[in-house]
C-alpha cells in the first residue's frame, strides 16, 4: 500500500511559529480532514507536502512510484486551453504508460520474455482502472458532475469565472486518479448538485484524502479521521467531523475549568504584586510573583472552537404572509430563468433556495428583495414587511473611508455597542483589525462585514445571499445559532450542506432542465432525491456507452480513433506472435523432456523421473495458459478487424 509520511515539520514566520513538530501518515485507506482557525498554517501544511513551500526541516517518506494531487484554494492558473483539454492533460502521466506498454510489446520477441509480458498485464491492469481507453466519457463525466455543460467542454479557459476556474483544475486532478488527493477548501465555489456528486465520487475514491473544508456536512459525509492544527501542534483524532466535535467539547470543559482557576490565579497573584511592589520588606516575595506570572504557561482555547453568541435585533411585527410571489416571469434576452412561479413565504419560515449555478438563485432573491423591477408577475410585501438583504455584492454598500468599528457603529443599536467588538472577532476581525479601513480590507473581508451590518439591522425578513461564504467554521456556528434563535422570517441561498440541514424548514430547487420543485422540511431526503438523480445519470451514461460500443469512429475523433485502432490491431497481432512463439518454445521443451524421460537411466531413477514429471506438468500447464491467452487475443484482433 502506498504511504506518506511526514515527520517532525517545523517552520516559523519570524518569532511565531507556525508548524511546531508535526507528524502525521495518510494511506491509500486514508480519509482526513485538517481543520484549525484561519490563518492558523492549513494551507502551509499542505504547500510543505506539496514541496511548494520550504520548511525549516521536515523529513518526508513517500512510496516509491507514490503519485499526489493538489487542489489549492485560490491562485490557480490554468493554461490558455479549453475546458476538455485541460481536463483531459490529466491523463498525461497515463500516457507515458501506455507508450511504456506499446515499447515492451516490440521487444517480446527478445530477452527477458515473461518480466515484460508480466510489466504489460500490470499496466494494462492500471490503465483499465482508469478507463485510458473510454477517457472521454470518464472525463465527461467528470465535468458534468461538476456543472459543465457539453456546450462548455471546447470554451477556452479564460472565459470562465474564477469559481469555474477551479472547478476545471478539480476535474483535472480527479482525472489523474491520485494514489493520495489533497484538497484544499474544494467546495468554496461548488453549487449544492456538484456538491452532492463529489461526495459520492470521494465515497468511491480508490486511494487516501486529506481535505481542508469548512463545511461540517460534507466533512461528515467524507472523513473518518481530523487532524486539528493548533499553536502550530497537530493532534489526531478519531471519527468524522461532528465526533471530533463532540470529542473536543469534553476538553474545552476541562480546558475552560483550567483556565477559570488559572485566571482567578493570576488575579490574586497580581494583587498582591500591586498592593506590595513598592514595600522594601516584600520586595523578594514579589518579584518571585512577577517572574511566576512571567513563566507561566497560559491556558488557551483554540479560537475556532471558542464558542461566541450573537444575537438578532428584535424584529418589527409582520403578518402571517411575509411575501407572496405569483406567477412570476423573468428572462434575459432569450434566455428564461422563471416562468409561472408561485409560492408564499409564512412568517418564521427558513427557505433555503438550492440548485446549480446559473438556475436564477440569485435573481430570484434580488427580486423578493426589491432590487431589480424587470420582471412580469406578483410580488406581494405583507403587512409590516421590512428586508434586510445580503448580496454577494453587499460589499459595495460600504463607506470605504470609515474604519470597521465605525462601519458597523452606523447601524448598531445603542444596546448592542458594547459587545461590537466581541461580534467583530466572531466575523473575523479581531485585534486592531477593527481599526482598519474599509478601503484597504479584502474582498472577503468587506462581504463579512457587509453580512454583520445586515444582521445587526432590525427586519422581518432576512433574504441572505450565501452567508457563510467567507465565514470559518465557528462563525457559520454562531450564525446558525443565532438564525435558529431570531423570531423573523428567513430565505437563504446557500451550499453549506450543514447549514440547510440544520436550518431549512422548506427547501426551493431549482434545474435548468425540470420545474423548481419544493421539499419540505427534510434535508435528508432532498439529499437522497439528488443523489437518486445522480445515479440515475450515471446509469444512462452506461447505456449510451454500451450502445456505442459497436461504433468505432467517434465523430468528434474519428481520426484519433481510427489511428488508436490501427495501434491496438498492431499490437495484438504482435502480442499473438509473440504468444504462438512462446508456445512453440514451451512445446519443444516438453517434447526434449519426454525424450529424456524414456531413457532408462532416468525413468529406473526416482528422484530423476519425479522431477522431470514435475517439470513437464510446469510447462503444459504454462502452455495451456498461454493457448487461452491465444485464444482471447485471436478474438480481440478479429473483432477489430471486423470493425475495419
Amino acid at each position: 500500500m502506498v504511504t506518506l509520511q511526514v515527520q517532525n515539520l517545523n517552520l516559523a514566520f519570524g518569532d511565531r511559529d507556525i508548524l511546531s513538530s508535526v507528524s502525521f501518515t495518510l494511506d491509500g485507506r486514508s480519509r482526513a480532514a485538517l481543520t484549525g482557525a484561519n490563518g492558523c498554517g492549513k494551507t502551509t501544511l499542505l504547500k510543505v507536502v506539496m514541496g511548494l513551500v520550504s520548511a525549516d526541516s521536515v523529513t518526508i517518506s513517500k512510496t516509491k512510484g507514490i503519485f499526489v494531487s493538489y487542489l489549492p484554494q485560490s491562485d490557480i492558473v490554468l493554461p490558455d486551453d479549453s475546458v476538455y483539454a485541460i481536463a483531459e492533460s490529466g491523463y498525461a502521466r497515463f500516457r507515458a504508460l501506455h507508450d511504456e506498454a506499446e515499447e515492451l510489446r516490440s521487444q517480446l520477441d527478445e530477452t527477458n520474455y515473461e518480466s515484460k509480458l508480466s510489466r504489460i498485464s500490470e499496466i494494462e491492469d492500471r490503465l483499465e482502472a482508469v478507463s485510458y481507453e473510454r477517457r472521454r466519457a470518464r472525463i465527461e463525466q467528470i465535468l458534468m458532475g461538476l456543472g459543465f455543460r457539453r456546450t462548455d467542454f471546447d470554451r477556452p479557459s479564460r472565459e470562465f469565472s474564477g469559481g469555474y476556474q477551479m472547478r476545471i483544475a478539480l476535474a483535472r486532478i480527479l482525472v489523474e486518479d491520485p494514489d493520495i488527493l489533497l484538497l484544499d477548501e474544494p467546495t468554496n465555489y461548488l453549487d449544492i448538485e456538484a456538491i452532492t456528486w463529489l461526495k459520492g465520487y470521494l465515497r468511491n475514491f480508490d486511494g487516501g484524502l486529506m481535505l481542508v473544508s469548512h463545511d461540517i456536512g460534507f466533512l461528515d459525509d467524507t472523513v473518518d479521521t481530523v487532524y486539528e492544527l493548533f499553536k502550530g501542534k497537530l493532534t489526531r483524532y478519531s471519527g468524522n467531523y461532528s465526533a471530533y466535535l463532540r470529542q473536543r467539547e469534553a476538553e474545552i470543559s476541562e480546558i475552560m475549568r483550567r483556565y477559570e482557576a488559572q485566571q482567578e490565579e493570576i488575579e490574586k497573584t497580581e494583587r498582591f504584586i500591586e498592593r506590595f511592589r513598592y514595600k522594601a520588606t516584600k520586595s523578594r516575595q514579589v518579584q518571585s510573583r512577577i517572574t511566576a506570572l512571567e513563566k507561566m504557561e497560559k491556558v488557551e482555547i483554540p479560537d475556532h472552537l471558542k464558542k461566541i453568541s450573537f444575537s438578532f435585533p428584535p424584529s418589527p411585527h409582520s403578518g402571517n404572509d411575509v411575501l407572496t410571489v405569483s406567477h412570476l416571469e423573468k428572462a434575459y434576452g432569450e434566455h428564461v430563468i422563471f416562468r409561472d412561479l408561485s409560492f408564499i413565504v409564512r412568517k418564521g419560515e427558513r427557505l433555503a433556495i438550492a440548485g446549480r449555478n446559473g438556475t436564477g438563485k440569485s435573481t430570484l432573491l434580488r427580486l423578493m428583495a426589491a432590487q431589480d423591477p424587470s420582471y412580469s408577475g406578483l410580488i406581494k410585501d405583507g403587512a409590516g414587511l421590512k428586508r434586510g438583504y445580503y448580496a454577494q455584492e453587499s460589499e459595495k454598500t460600504l463607506n470605504p473611508a470609515n474604519t470597521v468599528l465605525e462601519e458597523v457603529e452606523s447601524v448598531a443599536d445603542t444596546r448592542d455597542i458594547p459587545r461590537l467588538r466581541t461580534l467583530l472577532g466572531a466575523f473575523l476581525f479581531q485585534g486592531d483589525d477593527v481599526f482598519k479601513k474599509v478601503a484597504v480590507l479584502s474582498g472577503g473581508e468587506k462581504s463579512r462585514l457587509a453580512l454583520l451590518k445586515i444582521l445587526l439591522h432590525p427586519a422581518n425578513l432576512l433574504l441572505l445571499d450565501e452567508p457563510t461564504n467567507h465565514l470559518d467554521i465557528n462563525a457559520r456556528g454562531m450564525l446558525l445559532d443565532a438564525i435558529k434563535a431570531y423570531d423573523g422570517t428567513v430565505v437563504f441561498v446557500s451550499h453549506d450542506t450543514d447549514f440547510i440541514k440544520n436550518l431549512a424548514t422548506r427547501i426551493l430547487y431549482l434545474c435548468d432542465d425540470e420545474e423548481p420543485a419544493f421539499f419540505e422540511g427534510d434535508y435528508d431526503y432532498f439529499s437522497y432525491k439528488l443523489e437518486e438523480k445522480e445515479k440515475a445519470f450515471i446509469e444512462k451514461r452506461k447505456t449510451e456507452e454500451n450502445r456505442a460500443k459497436p461504433v468505432v469512429r467517434d465523430a468528434s475523433s474519428g481520426h484519433r480513433a481510427q489511428k488508436e485502432r490501427r495501434n491496438q490491431i498492431q499490437r495484438l497481432e504482435k502480442e499473438t506472435e509473440a504468444t504462438l512463439d512462446r508456445i512453440s518454445a514451451l512445446e519443444e521443451k516438453v517434447r526434449a523432456l519426454e525424450e529424456e524421460m524414456g531413457r532408462e537411466e532416468v525413468y529406473s531413477d526416482p528422484v530423476r523421473i519425479t522431477k522431470a514429471a514435475r517439470d513437464k506438468e510446469g510447462l503444459e500447464s504454462e502452455i495451456e495458459d498461454l493457448n487461452e491467452k491465444w485464444f482471447s487475443l485471436s478474438s480481440e484482433l478479429e473483432t477489430l478487424k471486423g470493425a475495419e
